[in-house]
């Protein structure tokens, strides 16, 4: 039997300085599950599938919402592709939960 060694290239993830100050307000569960989810987003970028990440709906094109708890987290940090690197614009509310608040983190990015 032949092992194959599988090599996977972390992605750089930045944030902006609003994104930072977002996530530091947050209770520290909901802090640590997105943390979570950036460090799955790290290790596999784009592929990462759903339900951890998907397009962010009628907002922008390439704007994608990074999902803490595989969507359970009623949180969302919103991301987009920028050259090599994937960077966190905003941490806001999930659409369903609170509509009013996702739009503005949302438009942010």
């Amino acid at each position: 039997m032949h092992s194959h060694a599988c090599h996977t290239v972390a992605t750089e993830v930045l944030s902006s300085a609003e994104a930072e100050a977002e996530l530091a307000v947050l209770p520290e569960p909901e802090q640590l599950a997105l943390l979570a989810a950036v460090e799955k987003l790290r290790v596999l970028g784009d592929q990462l599938p759903y339900p951890h990440s998907s397009a962010a709906r009628g907002v922008h094109s390439g704007l994608r919402e990074l999902r803490p708890r595989g969507g359970r987290s009623p949180r969302r940090a919103f991301d987009r592709r920028v050259g090599d690197r994937l960077v966190i614009g905003a941490i806001g509310p999930e659409a369903k939960h609170e509509h009013r608040g996702f739009i503005r983190p949302a438009r942010a990015t």
